[in-house]
C-alpha cells in the first residue's frame, strides 16, 4: 500500500468514526438538534462537516499540486481550530458520556497520524505544478465520495437546527404570578420540560429538577436550575409554591412486551409516588401540583366516530388508557395533604425542532409526503407554546383546596390526518401524492401503530369553558408559525 493509499484510509475511517459519533451520540444519545443550548455547537458542527466534506470530495479524486497545496492545509488548520472551539463548546454546555469522549479521542490520534502523514507526503506534492491531478485510486475515490455527500447532508441539517434553535430562543415568556417561585419538576429534560424550565428562568423563578443526571442537567441549564437524582435530596422544610409532574419514559419505541409495558407504567407511577410521599411530609405544602397525562387515556376510537370526547368520557380496556389512569392515579393522593391536583392531558405536542412534529414534516419537505393508512384518522395536537401557556394559566388562577380537575390538553381543532398533510404541504409549497399502506406500519409497529394509525376527537373543553385563550388555536396557524415565523 502507497503512502497516498494509507491516507485514504485513514481519512475513510476517521469518517466512519465521525458517522459514528454524529448517529449515536448527537443524535440518537443526547438529541442535540433538540437541546436549545446546543446552538452554537451545531453551527460549528455544520461548518466543519462542510469543511471535511471538502477534504473527502477532493481527496477522493485528486492530488493537489503547486499552490492547491496550500489551500488544503489552510482547510485543515480550519478544521482544527473550529474541532478546539467545539471541544471548549461541548465542556462548557453539556456532559460528555464515556463513549462520546473514547470516540473523541481515537478521532484525534486517528487525525494526528492522518495529518502527520499527509505532512509527509506533501513534500512530494509541493513539488508539483499548481494544479489538481487525478489518482488513480478509484475504489477509494468511490467511497470517500459517498462519505463526502454523507458529511455535506450532516452538515446541512446541523446548519438548520442550528439556525431553528436561535430563532426559538426568542419566544416571550408566560405569566407564572406574582413574585419569583419555586418549582418542583420532574422530568424538566424532556420536550415539555426544557420549554418550561426555560420560561420560569427568563422570569426569575427557581426550577428544582428531580432527574436521572443532575450534573448534566445543571449544565443543561447553565448551573441556573438546581438539580437532584432523589426526592430524598430535598429537605422537607424547602418551600416549593408549584410541583410540575413531566416524568415518564417515552411511549413510543421498542415493542411493547410485557415487560416494557410495565416498565412504562412504572416509570410514571415511580416518580409520582415520590413526589406525593414528599408532598405529605413536607413542612409548607406547594399551593398546586400540575401533573401530565395523555389523551391516550380514552383509547382507540373508530374511525366514523364524530362525537367529541371531553373531560368526562370513559376509558377504554386497552394499554394506552390503563397506563394513564395509573399515571393519574398515583396523583390523586396529593388531594390528602390539602394540595389542588391538575390532570393534564395532552394531545401530540408540535413545536419546530423536538417532539414528532419534525419527523412528520421531513417527507414532506423532501416532497414525499402523504397520508398514513386511509388518513381518517383524526388528529388531537396541540402547540408546544399553549402547553407552557396553560401550565402558566393554571399557576396565576385560584383553586379551591382539595380538588383534582383534569384538562384536555388538545387545540381546538381536530383535523385528520389527511388535513395535516394538506396543510403542511400546502405551507411548505410541495406534493403530498405518497400514501404509506397500513400493512406495513402494524407489522412494524406493532400494537403501538394504534398511536399512529387510530385517532381521537378530543375536545379542550374545560380550557374553552374557563377563558383559556389559545396562541394556536388553528392547525395552519400553528404550522405556519413553526416553519416560517418567530415565535410570539
Amino acid at each position: 500500500m502507497t503512502l497516498h493509499q494509507t491516507i485514504l484510509t485513514l481519512l475513510i475511517l476517521q469518517g466512519a468514526m465521525g458517522a459514528f459519533d454524529v448517529i449515536y451520540h448527537h443524535e440518537l444519545r443526547c438529541a442535540l438538534p433538540q437541546q436549545k443550548t446546543a446552538a452554537y455547537e451545531l453551527r460549528l458542527h455544520a461548518i466543519r462537516s462542510c469543511l471535511y466534506g471538502l477534504v473527502f470530495a477532493g481527496s477522493a479524486w485528486f492530488v493537489w499540486g503547486g499552490a492547491w497545496l496550500w489551500l488544503l492545509w489552510g482547510i485543515v488548520l480550519i478544521e482544527v481550530v473550529l474541532t478546539l472551539m467545539d471541544f471548549v463548546e461541548e465542556d462548557r454546555t453539556r456532559r460528555l458520556p464515556a463513549s462520546e469522549r473514547i470516540t473523541h479521542t481515537l478521532l484525534a490520534i486517528n487525525a494526528g497520524a492522518l495529518f502527520g502523514l499527509l505532512g509527509w507526503l506533501s513534500l512530494s506534492w509541493a513539488k508539483l505544478d499548481t494544479g489538481l491531478y487525478p489518482t488513480p485510486y478509484s475504489g477509494w475515490g468511490i467511497v470517500l465520495s459517498i462519505m463526502a455527500a454523507g458529511v455535506f447532508a450532516s452538515g446541512v441539517r446541523d446548519a438548520f437546527a442550528s439556525r431553528a434553535l436561535y430563532r426559538g430562543c426568542a419566544a416571550e415568556p408566560f405569566d407564572f404570578g406574582p413574585g419569583a417561585q419555586t418549582f418542583l419538576i420532574s422530568g424538566g429534560t424532556g420536550f415539555i420540560g426544557q420549554e418550561l424550565v426555560r420560561h420560569l428562568l427568563e422570569l426569575g423563578h427557581l426550577p428544582i429538577l428531580l432527574v436521572r443526571d443532575p450534573l448534566k442537567a445543571s449544565m443543561q441549564f447553565e448551573g441556573r436550575a438546581a438539580c437532584i437524582a432523589s426526592m430524598d435530596q430535598l429537605s422537607v422544610s424547602t418551600r416549593v409554591d408549584v410541583v410540575v409532574n413531566l416524568a415518564g419514559e417515552k411511549i413510543l419505541g421498542l415493542p411493547w412486551s410485557a415487560k416494557r409495558k410495565a416498565r412504562l407504567i412504572g416509570s410514571r407511577v415511580r416518580v409520582t409516588n415520590a413526589l406525593v410521599a414528599w408532598i405529605e411530609k413536607a413542612e409548607t405544602k406547594p399551593r398546586l401540583m400540575l401533573s401530565a397525562s395523555a389523551v391516550g387515556f380514552y383509547g382507540v376510537k373508530d374511525l366514523d366516530e364524530v362525537r367529541a370526547l371531553d373531560e368526562t368520557s370513559e376509558a377504554q380496556p386497552c394499554f394506552t388508557s390503563e397506563l394513564c389512569q395509573r399515571w393519574e392515579e398515583a396523583g390523586h393522593k396529593v388531594v390528602g395533604s390539602g394540595v389542588p391536583l391538575k390532570l393534564l392531558r395532552m394531545g401530540l405536542v408540535f413545536d419546530r425542532h423536538a417532539g414528532a412534529l419534525p419527523a412528520m414534516l421531513m417527507p414532506i419537505r423532501i416532497g414525499l409526503g402523504g397520508p398514513l393508512g386511509s388518513g381518517r384518522q383524526i388528529m388531537s395536537w396541540i402547540h408546544l407554546q399553549d402547553v407552557v401557556g396553560v401550565m402558566a394559566w393554571l399557576c396565576r388562577r385560584q383553586h379551591s383546596s382539595p380538588e383534582i380537575a383534569t384538562y384536555n390538553l388538545v387545540a381546538p381543532e381536530n383535523p385528520s390526518q389527511r388535513e395535516f398533510i394538506d396543510v403542511a404541504a400546502s405551507l411548505l409549497g410541495r406534493p403530498a401524492l405518497f400514501k404509506t399502506p397500513l400493512a406495513p406500519i402494524r407489522l412494524l409497529l406493532g400494537e403501538q401503530s394504534c398511536l399512529l394509525l387510530d385517532g381521537q376527537r378530543v375536545t379542550p373543553a374545560r380550557l374553552l369553558t374557563e377563558g383559556y385563550a389559545f396562541r394556536y388555536p388553528t392547525l395552519a396557524l400553528a404550522l405556519r408559525q413553526i416553519c416560517f415565523k418567530r415565535p410570539s
